[in-house]
């Protein structure tokens, strides 16, 4: 099967800054992964590359087997992306926002309002549909966010610290619904995280440090490692140098 996402050799710079050096990794269809960073890592410009806000020039990206600088109209067409800045409009409804969206990619009103219905119910929102986003609660809001990228069936999830602001319930909770999406739509899950306790122990884990890749494999035989009982968190110290205090 063909992976839903392949970063190969992929490096990135801002002037002498250079924010990606030789990226490599993959997510299989139907897989969640978490790619684990502290803040300047490198998480966001390779989601900037994967959703092509900027251009890659170093390395490839495929999307579904489609090269996103070849083909990035097939690619761009099976990513769904959930950004830590909101995207909803908190005057409108989950429904008219879902509509709105729906028109961006063109799917025709009968197809938006099946698709609305399908995506609202994967989240458990089936019940707030014509609720305003505005009078919503954080996780809900979030849970919106991931309905609204679902609108067009995409095979790839970009996830950007989607719990950015959430309490801890509702952070598992959104954790939950997209794990559940991987297992039962399909969809290859990449989730950019800088905290521990959104990963469990069977998720594939890509640990990303300075613009390169640390260590890749799932997150009990990263924790494995490093002798002792201090889990992910302990290897991923050992693997950067880091201090304890430079974790959230």
């Amino acid at each position: 099967m063909t992976d839903a996402l392949d970063v190969d050799s992929v490096s990135h710079a801002f002037g002498r800054l250079k924010a990606l050096d030789g990226v490599s990794l993959t997510v299989p269809a139907g897989r969640f992964v978490a790619l684990l960073g502290v803040n300047g890592a490198g998480k966001t410009t390779l989601f900037s590359l994967v959703t092509r806000l900027y251009d890659n020039v170093s390395g490839t990206i495929a999307v579904c087997g489609h090269d996103l600088r070849r083909s990035p109209g097939p690619a761009l067409a099976e990513l769904g992306v959930v950004f830590q800045s909101r995207a909803l409009d908190a005057d409108l409804s989950i429904a008219q926002n879902l509509a709105y969206h729906a028109a961006l990619h063109g799917l025709s009103r009968r197809t938006a309002r099946e698709r609305a219905r399908e995506t609202v119910a994967a989240v458990g929102l089936s019940d707030r549909s014509h609720t305003r986003v505005a009078e919503l609660s954080g996780g809900q809001q979030r849970r919106a966010e991931i309905a609204r990228a679902l609108l067009h069936q995409p095979r790839l999830l970009l996830l950007d610290e989607a719990t950015a602001g959430l309490d801890v319930a509702s952070r598992r909770e959104v954790g939950r619904i997209v794990r559940e999406l991987a297992r039962r739509e399909g969809v290859g899950i990449l989730w950019a995280t800088h905290l521990f306790d959104e990963i469990e122990p069977e998720d594939g884990v890509v640990i990303l440090h300075r613009g390169r890749v640390l260590a890749t494999g799932t997150a009990a035989e990263i924790a494995a490692r490093t002798p002792g009982d201090g889990g992910l968190a302990e290897s991923f110290l050992a693997m950067t140098g880091l201090d304890r205090e430079a974790l959230p």
